[in-house]
Formats: C-alpha cells, sequence, structure tokens
C-alpha cells in the first residue's frame, strides 16, 4: 500500500489561505505565509508544486458566504485526482455536482452533513469520503446522531461504503503541532476504512510514524510551504 499525500487549497473568494485551528477569522493569503509562492492565485500555485492529489475546501460554501465554484471548475484539471469539500447538505446537491463533474472523490464534513446524509450518499454511486471534523476533542455536527465521542462516530460509519475516512483534528491544523499518534491509533483500531490524517504533520518524521500507525495517507499543506515536507513528495507516489 503506497502512502497519500494529499495537498489542500483552502479558498476563499477565489483566492487561498493558511488555515489554522480551524479560527477562520484568522486565515490569511496564503503568499503572507509561504516561503514557495509569491501569490495566492490557486492557479500558479497549482501550476508551480503540480501535485497528484487535491482536496479543495470552498470556506466561502462552508460559512454560507457564496462559493467558489468557477475557480474549482476551472481547477478540474489541475491534478490527476481532485477531493472537493463544497459543504455539502443534501443528497440531490451531491448528485448534481458529480454530474457537473467537479471532482473525483466528494468530502462530506461532519461540520455540514448529517448521518442520514452521509448514509443516502454511501448508498449512492458517487464516490464518497466522510471527513470527521474535530475540536476540542469533540466531534464538530449540527446533527444530534453525531453528537458522540469522535471513535464512536467513527464506528458509526462503519456501516457506510465510503473511499476513505479523513480525520480532521482543526485544532492542529497550521499549528505545526505534530500527531496525536495515541488517537490515531485508536482510529485505526475502530475503523474499518482507510484513513487519512488532517491536521499536524510537520515533517518527514510525522509521516514516517502515520505510515508505522497504519494511516494510509495524510492532508498536508504548512508543511510544504514552510518548506518542512519537499514539493517533490506530492508529486511522487510514495512506496
Amino acid at each position: 500500500m503506497k502512502f497519500r499525500l494529499v495537498f489542500v487549497l483552502d479558498l476563499l473568494d477565489g483566492q487561498v489561505v493558511h488555515a489554522l485551528r480551524g479560527q477562520r477569522d484568522r486565515y490569511r493569503p496564503i503568499n503572507c505565509f509561504s516561503s514557495l509562492v509569491p501569490s495566492s492565485d490557486p492557479f500558479q500555485i497549482l501550476q508551480a508544486l503540480k501535485p497528484r492529489e487535491l482536496y479543495i475546501a470552498d470556506l466561502n460554501r462552508l460559512t454560507g458566504r457564496g462559493n467558489n465554484r468557477t475557480v474549482v471548475k476551472a481547477l478540474r484539471t489541475s491534478a490527476p485526482h481532485l477531493m472537493l469539500d463544497y459543504g455539502l447538505h443534501a443528497l440531490t446537491e451531491l448528485q448534481e455536482l458529480s454530474v457537473a463533474a467537479l471532482a473525483d472523490t466528494f468530502v462530506l464534513g461532519t461540520e455540514t452533513a448529517s448521518l442520514d446524509f452521509i448514509a443516502a450518499a454511501a448508498s449512492s454511486e458517487i464516490p464518497v469520503t466522510v471527513s470527521v471534523d474535530i475540536s476540542n476533542n469533540t466531534v464538530l455536527t449540527r446533527d444530534k446522531q453525531l453528537q458522540a465521542a469522535p471513535l464512536d462516530v467513527i464506528k458509526m460509519l462503519n456501516d457506510h461504503a465510503l473511499e476513505e475516512l479523513i480525520v480532521l483534528n482543526l485544532d492542529r491544523v497550521g499549528a505545526r503541532s505534530g500527531i496525536d499518534r495515541a488517537f490515531l491509533e485508536a482510529v485505526v483500531a475502530v475503523s474499518d476504512h482507510a484513513v487519512l490524517c488532517g491536521g499536524g504533520v510537520r515533517r518527514s518524521e510525522d509521516l514516517e510514524a502515520l505510515r508505522e500507525i497504519g494511516i494510509e495517507g495524510a492532508l498536508v499543506a504548512t508543511a510544504v510551504h514552510d518548506g518542512s515536507l519537499p514539493v517533490a513528495a506530492l508529486q511522487e507516489q510514495e512506496p
């Protein structure tokens, strides 16, 4: 099994921003942070970095302030595989985006998706991944069915056919804080799905630790932009 590195673009008003601990009022244009790119234009960034796998989060949609659909559509061919979190709430929305072919895989985050929607989506023929969004050791959700301990939510999701599961620790996003190894070991022990880690990756040693745990890939951005992970790692399928 090859370890996957998925490069993240957080889009706000058509520009890429640096995500920090899920505190969206503190997000700033990525060129204010990055040592690699002089611009926050997503097209220029992807032309420079050329990742094999790309994850786009539409922050406008997630916060109810418009969307970046036109930009996402234009970026569609910028990587061999695109995952999209579009803040989806309903199966009709997912079906419409699938027909429009906006992504290879659609990410349903617990922040916006209910368990009933996840179940319906998983029963469709549309490739879906669920992101268990966690802050302060609590699952972010408005759905009472998902208001449970993170590991219990992960067990619930075993009942549904998903492409993979993302464990997104928002407290660690952009914070260079390292991974929560003990928790991720517990996740792998209870999940029937392939698991991707979001948040906390600082350097190659963290990736090695994730491999040892049994995590199958990681979402990365900060560690690439600050030079801790080489750009070449995004462009290769690692053994």
